[in-house]
């Protein structure tokens, strides 16, 4: 999503704010214009939310194992020294240093600095008397070469870091979700007070005239009676709106924070921006109809489990690998010159070979069997997600299409009541209606103007679910 530049400046002034200690003041949210826009509700949210922050320690996760994983293939230098006097005799004063280089197939290159002298110093550990130098290779030819510890943990590292993104994305989505249906609930509890305090206005002014015609002797006393319960009744609902309002700001300000971890109380002169959703679509920056192949392919859930795959892929590779007999050669370059390159040749040499293999396999064919069941429960994993997102989306898509049909026909009824209750208005004035009749029509007018409400709440609630199972809100 592309947040306005704008989320800055009012982070200020909510700290601002915050600071000066505001008292709530109900009549001054109503008439003040000063609006929270979701856009600007949810940069605020995506930048300084402790959680949007912790999502982020989990791609810095996979960064330090990837760091970890790449320090398997760091030259090494190695010292090794023993020494041993007895009663005056020098039995052995041994130095062996070696600097050693991994590379990636099983190949590991050496150069190895080795200094024996002592009286008891086993003859095959002799050496010329400045030293003896040694430059050589060890490798793998059969078990480890293709496939060995050391490569397998870094590729799967590298995947890691590419799950470790995916997961975030998904962590931060899931944050800014939350946030976007606690804001239209904010907004439904908003618009629902503004319609009680309306009706409220209406209710004290018909009120008024009923005792002025009464008083007059052009209405009956039970009329001021009626006029005065209904009053009563619509001060009722204002005050259990005015309440769900103040816990809906209350619920929003959880998602407020500033720098450092300061936690933040919306001022109560701002109010939810009543054009949300007009915007809605532009703010989510996603189309119902913008679903296409590739955005399921790129979808998180899948990404995640499709690198998985590999890794267990690269996990059976070394498993499989394991099945081969251990061939390990060496073959070292002996000179006591080293710096005539000339002397090192194939008449002077150390060379070595190590074979083993086990017997019956047991170990290794029960771990590749086990590789290959990881595989296939990810595979059926990933097919299963890929139709479940498939389901999900299309469900969300008829339920929008719903909501939105049900929207037209409710502000159908709107408009139907508001002529019924301007009827029975005009025939109660020429003496032909009863007030009864006005207040149970109005009541049924509020009672639409809510549902309506409602609806739109619920259209503006799956297009955030829309975006949410598209894992599109943080984009």
């Amino acid at each position: 999503m592309i947040f306005k530049n704008t989320h800055i400046n009012l982070v200020k002034k909510l700290s601002f704010l915050f600071v000066l200690g505001f008292t709530f003041n109900v009549d001054a949210q109503i008439t003040n214009d000063s609006i929270f826009t979701l856009e600007e509700y949810l940069g605020i949210v995506k930048q300084f939310h402790p959680i949007a922050k912790q999502a982020r320690l989990i791609s810095s996760e996979g960064e330090a194992k990837l760091l970890k994983a790449r320090g398997a293939f760091d030259p090494k230098v190695e010292v090794d020294f023993n020494n041993k006097e007895f009663k005056g005799t020098e039995y052995y004063n041994k130095l062996n240093a070696a600097f050693k280089i991994p590379t990636w197939y099983g190949i590991e290159l050496k150069a190895n600095y080795e200094d024996n002298e002592g009286y008891y110093l086993n003859p095959e550990a002799t050496v010329p008397e400045d030293g003896l130098y040694s430059v050589g290779v060890s490798m793998s030819l059969a078990k480890g070469f293709l496939a060995n510890k050391r490569m397998t943990t870094l590729k799967q590292a590298k995947l890691y870091r590419n799950i470790a993104i995916n997961k975030q994305r998904t962590v931060v989505n899931e944050v800014l979700y939350n946030a976007i249906s606690t804001y239209f609930n904010w907004l439904k509890s908003y618009q629902e007070f503004q319609v009680y305090n309306d009706y409220l206005v209406n209710a004290n002014e018909r009120l008024n005239n009923v005792i002025s015609s009464f008083e007059a002797g052009d209405k009956p006393a039970v009329d001021t009676l009626e006029a005065s319960i209904n009053y009563k009744n619509r001060a009722l609902d204002v005050e259990k709106s005015r309440i769900k309002y103040l816990k809906s700001q209350l619920e929003l300000s959880n998602y407020l924070w500033l720098e450092n971890n300061v936690p933040i109380e919306l001022d109560y002169s701002l109010k939810p921006d009543t054009n949300s959703p007009i915007k809605i679509d532009a703010v989510l920056n996603r189309s119902i109809l913008e679903v296409t192949d590739s955005i399921l392919e790129n979808h998180p859930k899948i990404k995640a489990l499709e690198f998985k795959q590999k890794q267990l892929v690269l996990e059976k590779r070394l498993k499989t690998s394991n099945l081969l007999p251990k061939i390990d050669v060496q073959y070292n370059f002996l000179t006591s010159d080293y710096e005539q390159i000339n002397s090192l040749n194939t008449h002077n040499y150390k060379a070595g070979i190590n074979l083993s293999v086990p017997l019956f396999l047991r170990k290794e064919r029960g771990d590749l069997k086990l590789a290959k069941i990881k595989l296939q429960d990810i595979n059926f994993d990933l097919s299963a997600t890929r139709v479940s997102l498939l389901n999900k989306i299309n469900a969300v898509q008829q339920e929008i299409n719903s909501y939105e049909t049900q929207n037209g026909i409710v502000e159908n009824l709107v408009n139907d009541y508001k002529r019924l209750v301007i009827a029975e208005e005009r025939k109660f004035e020429l003496g032909e209606g009863s007030l009864f009749l006005i207040n149970y029509r109005e009541a049924k007018l509020i009672e639409t103007e809510l549902k309506r409400i409602d609806v739109i709440n619920k259209v503006l609630n799956t297009k955030a679910s829309f975006a949410q199972i598209l894992n599109t809100i943080e984009n």
